[in-house]
Formats: structure tokens, sequence, C-alpha cells
């Protein structure tokens, strides 16, 4: 199986506790962030990462190289910001699978990828993690019915709800119905076209973090403190 790491963030929100360094290299207990996702896609049989990079990446294939263990690491290098969506278009050109997973290089979410998998079909393009959260007002809501995403909503606030958890499983042909800009977002691009995608959610009760902001960032390092690489 094979993922993409969006992995081109220049983590603007942390200048205040990170020096000037790609977001997912900011350091967790002494290691890089991204290191506890290789080791999270390892872990669920993942043989292939592909990091769609901009920002400083030679900062990432300096410090990892062309392998994480013997996980085989590609990088997609976008020459001008892509945003989300034009990043992933120009990263699946790498992937040799006819489907993929898709990963954000901030996030750490305990996903076990066989509960995507096992939903995963051809009557959908795309898979999406669901965290349930109680009291946010940092992401927007999502609403799913018999297992499939009917509504996206903006940020607010939400005493409870769904967000969108930022992994995914998704057909290689996903973009095939668009026709846009080559700088675009991926949620949006989602957004806009989920009766097309018929995407499915699935609601994944595991550990979530989005290191982002420097709250978040800092409640990492407590929890990643128990983790063994």
């Amino acid at each position: 199986m094979q993922a993409i790491i969006l992995a081109g963030g220049m983590g603007t929100r942390l200048r205040s506790v990170i020096s000037e360094i790609p977001k997912p290299m900011a350091p967790v207990c002494g290691v890089p962030f991204l290191k506890y996702i290789f080791k999270y896609l390892k872990n669920n049989k993942i043989n292939k990462i592909v990091l769609s990079v901009g920002y400083k990446w030679q900062d990432i294939r300096d410090y990892f190289g062309y392998a994480f263990e013997d996980v085989e690491l590609i990088y997609s290098v976008e020459d001008q910001p892509l945003g989300t969506g034009g990043a992933i278009k120009k990263a699946i050109n790498y992937i040799e699978t006819d489907n993929l997973f898709i990963i954000n290089g901030d996030t750490y979410y305990d996903v076990p990828l066989e509960m995507l998998l096992q939903v995963y079909d051809k009557s959908t393009k795309l898979v999406m993690s669901l965290k349930h959260m109680r009291e946010f007002d940092r992401y927007g809501c999502v609403k799913i019915d018999s297992g499939f995403v009917k509504e996206f909503h903006e940020k607010a606030y939400y005493e409870s709800g769904y967000i969108n958890g930022g992994v995914y499983l998704s057909s290689k042909e996903l973009f095939n119905c668009y026709n846009g800009n080559d700088v675009f977002s991926f949620e949006k691009f989602i957004e806009e076209n989920y009766k097309k995608i018929n995407i499915k959610g699935v609601c994944v009760d595991k550990y979530f973090i989005d290191i982002g902001i420097p709250e978040d960032y800092k409640k990492a390092q407590i929890y990643f403190a128990g983790i063994s690489l």
C-alpha cells in the first residue's frame, strides 16, 4: 500500500515556538513530528510514501533520505505553492497503485487504515476519517448519513460534531472530474464535489492531535513522551 503525506507547510503559526523549518519537521520529544507519522504508516503496512514538499524541503530529505526503515520515500517537490489539492494532484503521479492513502503532515490521527479499506468500494472515490469532538471552533463540521458524507459546514463554534480527521483513502482517479487551476484546495474540492465523488465517512475513536498551533504542539510533547520509536 502507498501513501501521500502533505508535508509542505511552513509552520507560520508555530514560529513563536520553533525555528524556520517545515512544519512536519517540528521537534516533538527530540525527533521530527514526521517520524511519528512514518512509524504509524509503517505499522499500517504502507511500503511507499510520497512526500509532497515545498518550503525548505531539503531539510526533510537531508534528515530522512530516501527510506524510513524499509519504507521507500519519494519527494514530490512544488516549485511554487500549489495548495493541498494541487500538491496531491502532482504527487499522485508517483503512485503506482489504483488507490492510495492521503495524510496531513501536521496531524497525527491513529486511524487503523484497515477500517478505511473495509468500506472502500466502487461506489466511492474517497473515504475520509471523521473524529468526534466537543466544544470546538477551530474546524468545520461534517454530517454523514448511512455512511456517506451529506454536508460540510464552515468553521464555527459547535457543541458536538464530527470533523475531518485528515486521513483519507482515495481512488487514483479522484481528480478526473477536476478541470480547474493547478493551484487549489483539496478541502474545497471535496466540499464542492462530494455528490459526484460519493464520499464515505468512517468515524474513528482514536487519538488525534494537530500541531498547527502552539497550544496543541505543547500537548503533543506530553502525549508522544510515552511513544516508543
